[in-house]
Order: structure tokens, then sequence, then C-alpha cells
């Protein structure tokens, strides 16, 4: 793969330190959830993970929309990234609900809904690595 951008960031103290990317444009303190034994202070990796499919996922279904000349441009994704013990480490679990505009019917939205899925970064990363619900709100 040629890649068209890459993207530069660093993590500092883990879990309870700083992330920060090399332009400068994001700059955070991170913090382990009250879940996870955590002040719930900062924001974690797998907030950012969320945010990142999330964004992802709702710019592939707006290309598969666009080739197929439907309108899901006011289209929300909602990534839902779980962590939890695997093995003798962790493993994460996403759920991506996709909220569709009034003017998709059910069947057309659930066949951009799995396009956008095999178009996605995100999901062609974690395909058979993790587990990956659709849900269609």
């Amino acid at each position: 793969m040629d890649a068209l951008y890459t993207a530069v960031a660093t993590a500092t103290h883990g879990r309870e330190g700083r992330a920060f990317t090399n332009d400068g444009r994001l700059d955070l303190e991170l913090g382990i959830p009250k879940e996870m034994g955590g002040s719930g202070q900062g924001t974690n990796p797998e907030q950012l993970f969320a945010a990142g499919y999330s964004a992802c996922f709702a710019s592939a279904l707006g290309l598969v929309g666009r080739n197929a000349k439907v309108d899901v441009s006011d289209a929300a994704v909602t990534a839902e990234v779980g962590i939890g013990k695997q093995g003798e480490g962790f493993g994460l679990a996403v759920t991506l609900r996709v909220e569709l505009p009034d003017s998709v019917d059910a069947e057309t939205g659930r066949k951009l809904i799995e396009q956008a899925h095999q178009v996605c970064p995100y999901s062609n990363a974690t395909r058979g690595n993790i587990p990956v619900e659709l849900v269609v709100e």
C-alpha cells in the first residue's frame, strides 16, 4: 500500500500520560476510566479509537452513498468500543450504530452500511481481529 497520508502521534506514560500529534493539533491528557479502576479524568485510548472509527465509517458511508446516488449526508455514526479481559491480556469489541436519514429505506440503508464496512480502513484493519457489530438505528 502506498500511503496517501501518515498520522504521527506519541503517547507518554501509557494510559495516565499525554498523547500528542507531531503537528500539535492534538494534545491531551490520558486517563484510566473509573470502570477500570482509574480516576476517569482525561481521555482514554478507547474513546480516541471510537472517535476515529466513527468518523472514518461516516466518510466511507458518504462515499458509497454518493456512488449509489443516495444522499446520506445527514447520517450519524456512533462507535462503541468496549475493552475487556481476553485470555491473559485484553481485547476490544466494537458496535457501530448508524442513524440514517428518514429518506433512506431500510433495505437500501443496510446495503450501504455493508458496503461502507468493506470500504472503511478501520473496518478493514479490524476484520477478523475484533468483533464489529453493525446496527441500523
